[in-house]
């Protein structure tokens, strides 16, 4: 029976994990369908950019990745080190490459004062965040 990512997941034991998604009901991710006669090789690029674009944002090492025709596979690293020698600025500014960020942070950001409740808002968020960027689930969330 599968078991939960969180579960299975334990930086005290390794920092590596080899992780694999793919395609169901006969679809393609890059390659040629011979079914359909479609050739689907262009994604290949989008997902090394994406890779890319991820490995610079989050504390994860891509060390190996094979992108097959219905499915890829990812060696990767998690560096919970690195994660907790950012800055909050600095997570802030990983976190909102990917994602929208709440108008109290931007606020923030921005110099604004803030209430003393809002900069408490802006500490949690901040270590949710930090917490996330490290984390091979929001990792896979984002690929």
């Amino acid at each position: 029976m599968p078991r939960p990512r969180r579960t299975l997941v334990s930086l005290v034991d390794t920092p590596y994990y080899h992780c694999i998604s793919r395609c169901v009901r006969r679809a393609f991710l890059c390659g040629e369908d011979k079914f359909s006669g479609h050739c689907y090789d262009h994604r290949k690029q989008w997902l090394v950019e994406r890779f890319k674009l991820l490995t610079e944002v989050f504390a994860i090492d891509i060390c190996a990745y094979a992108v097959m025709s219905n499915h890829y596979h990812l060696v990767v690293r998690i560096d919970a080190e690195r994660a907790q020698d950012w800055s909050n600025d600095r997570v802030i500014s990983r976190w909102g490459q990917l994602f929208t960020l709440p108008d109290v942070v931007a606020r923030h950001q921005s110099g604004a004062p803030l209430l003393e409740q809002e900069k408490e808002l802006v500490l949690s968020l901040v270590q949710q965040w930090r917490d996330r960027l490290m984390d091979l689930s929001w990792f896979a969330l984002c690929e």
